[in-house]
């Protein structure tokens, strides 16, 4: 399949996205207690993380298609450049509370963010039938695992440049969040060769119409998954091989580097999947088995135990990812696109928003697998409830 060029430079953004938030998920944990912030404090920046771009995706959703998608997407890269900068030149624990909050800081394995929304629709006019989609969406998620890995591996980089030059270990991890800044004015270059059409020559009166309550069961049902996900962030799962485990930075970064290359190579087999089973048996039958590697995880008692069952979760844990959103495109019109996944991503955000601060307050606490446990119950529960409220739905 030829990819058209808009699609092309959404992957190339998303790729590069996806390379800085690889990277910043392993390295925020170990910047903040370099600057001397607690495990509790990285929880909750975790969460006015997760809650600042739940709002954003808000306001995009009620307001998003009274304009072009382009003017969005160039101010997002913008703002994405002045957090790189924002945490490059700051270290007071509320001015980054406050950058946390406005920015576009990932600390998840999945994109959380304002982009997410405005790709998704752009990305769904660009493909065409249920099949065609799901295949976009497909290399779209693709291309974000494996660059997140490429860019969890780079973690390590701060590390080589403090042993190999004598550069200080703090100045060398400021340095990637300068290069997270460089990363959003490159993605800003590449959505100025965009057009800026939008779906209707007149925006439509409603974010959404007839749409609507599919669109809230929809993401009622995700708010519960992104709960689960938030206790899970690779942020904290990071925390978690630091402190159960004594994993070095460097060895959490190429974990996370070959766990990013197993659900990228899951992802590949999501359409095929997908075309045999339908959208929602694929996102289900898979999302059970790799939750229950998570739990496996949590009750892992030596290392080598815990990361084969997290790489065995990761090697079916994300083929969700593109049928779920192909799945939200195929089941509204399009002019309600870029609402609905806003709509059905703030839930996201939101629920997950409080995961995080959960998380560090039940490891600080001396719980250290209780984030593993709940957050893998939960998401079999998610499963379940979304399999028997749609498993009778047909897409086109």
């Amino acid at each position: 399949m030829t990819t058209p060029p808009v699609a092309s430079r959404l992957l190339w953004a998303r790729g590069l996205r996806a390379f800085c938030d690889g990277y910043v998920a392993v390295l925020l944990p170990a910047y903040l207690q370099a600057l001397g912030w607690g495990t509790a404090d990285i929880g909750m920046l975790g969460s006015v993380t997760l809650a600042g771009s739940a709002i954003a995706t808000l306001a995009l959703g009620q307001f998003g298609h009274r304009a072009p998608s382009r003017r969005w997407l160039l101010a997002a890269a913008g703002l994405m450049a002045a957090t790189g900068l924002g945490f490059a030149g700051l270290q007071s624990f509320w001015p980054l509370m406050l950058v946390a909050f406005v920015g576009t800081l990932n600390p998840s394995s999945g994109d959380v963010s304002i982009f997410l929304p405005l790709e998704h629709a752009r990305l769904a006019q660009a493909g065409g039938g249920r099949d065609e989609r799901t295949r976009m969406f497909a290399r779209y998620s693709l291309v974000g695992a494996l660059c997140a890995s490429v860019g969890a591996l780079a973690s390590a980089l701060p590390a080589w440049l403090t042993d190999r030059f004598g550069i200080d270990r703090l100045a060398a991890l400021r340095a990637m969040f300068v290069l997270y800044a460089a990363v959003g004015a490159i993605v800003a270059a590449l959505y100025v060769r965009m057009d800026g059409a939008r779906p209707a020559s007149e925006p439509p009166p409603a974010p959404l119409g007839a749409s609507r309550g599919i669109v809230w069961r929809l993401a009622g049902l995700f708010s519960v998954d992104a709960f689960a996900g938030g206790l899970l962030v690779n942020t904290i799962l990071a925390l978690w091989l630091l402190e159960r485990f004594g994993v070095s930075v460097a060895d959490a970064g190429r974990f996370f580097f070959v766990s990013g290359l197993l659900a990228t190579a899951s992802q590949l087999a999501a359409p095929w999947v997908a075309r045999r089973i339908g959208l929602v048996n694929t996102m289900v039958f898979t999302h059970i088995p790799a939750n229950l590697f998570l739990v496996a995880a949590a009750l892992a008692p030596t290392l080598p135990w815990a990361l084969a069952a997290l790489l065995a979760r990761s090697t079916l844990s994300q083929m969700d990812v593109p049928t779920r959103s192909a799945f939200v495109m195929a089941v509204v019109t399009p002019p309600e696109r870029v609402a609905a996944a806003s709509f059905t991503a703030v839930p996201r955000s939101l629920a997950s928003a409080g995961g995080p601060a959960l998380a560090g307050a039940l490891m600080a606490s001396g719980m250290l697998a209780a984030p593993l446990l709940c957050g893998g119950l939960l998401k079999i529960a998610y499963d379940l409830a979304l399999w028997r409220a749609f498993r009778h739905h047909q897409t086109d």
